[in-house]
């Protein structure tokens, strides 16, 4: 990949888009092109942090394994994303798995470079911190549905993020969860087991709320899900 490809890619990152020219250039200057195939790391946990990559096309499932080797879902980065968000506030060693669930083209950053450009240019501080808010804001509001709220509940608002983060509007109203998550990946991403996925699904499907297409695509009726919460 060309400058001006870099450029282009860069241009379509929403942490980038509002850059002069010349600022953006700064930034072409200390990136690279990098493509990752579908199954493959882009790091490891406890790798040496180095770098911070901005996804062009593509989705990194970004998880860790607990003390027993069990798998945890962080999140789902997909085109416009960064990750990982916190190289620019700690030192050491990536705290998580980064694995390409589809062949991916990211730019990357080494994040001692993208360090100083930051300090250059208060403007991308700014709209750095205001995703870190957003970051911020949405662990806390998975924390307190784990606090506050029983499995099932806790099932529809994970099936609500990502009607929100993944979704895709459909003619019938409906939004289709546009990644294809296994039972288990759902219930990787909030603590529970695959079985209990499983039967809340199997629940939601009866009444209507949930369908899963011929290719595996889960489509929700947001409302019902909605609903469900005040039952």
């Amino acid at each position: 990949m060309n400058r001006t490809e870099i450029t282009d890619v860069l241009q379509t990152v929403p942490l980038f888009k509002e850059l002069t020219s010349n600022e953006l250039e700064e930034m072409v200057n200390i990136a690279q092109y990098r493509q990752f195939k579908k199954g493959t790391h882009v790091f490891m946990q406890e790798d040496p942090l180095e770098n911070v990559y901005f996804i062009y096309k593509g989705k990194i499932k970004i998880y860790k394994n607990d003390i027993n080797g069990k798998e945890q879902i962080v999140t789902v980065q997909k085109d416009g994303d960064m990750f990982p968000h916190v190289g620019f506030f700690r030192k050491g060693n990536y705290p998580a798995y980064a694995l390409a669930l589809e062949d991916t083209m990211a730019v990357v950053i080494s994040i001692s470079h993208f360090e100083s450009v930051l300090l250059q240019h208060p403007q991308v501080c700014i709209k750095l911190f205001r995703v870190m808010g957003e970051k911020i804001v949405d662990l806390q509001n998975r924390l307190e549905a784990q606090i506050l709220n029983n499995t099932y509940e806790q099932i529809i608002k994970l099936m609500m993020r990502l009607c929100n983060t993944d979704g895709k509007q459909m003619p019938d109203g409906r939004i289709m969860i546009t990644t294809q998550f296994t039972n288990k990946d759902l219930a990787n991403m909030i603590g529970t087991t695959r079985e209990t996925v499983s039967r809340t699904l199997t629940k939601l499907k009866k009444k209507d709320i949930v369908k899963v297409d011929a290719k595996g695509n889960i489509i929700v009726h947001l409302e019902g899900l909605e609903d469900e919460l005040f039952v």
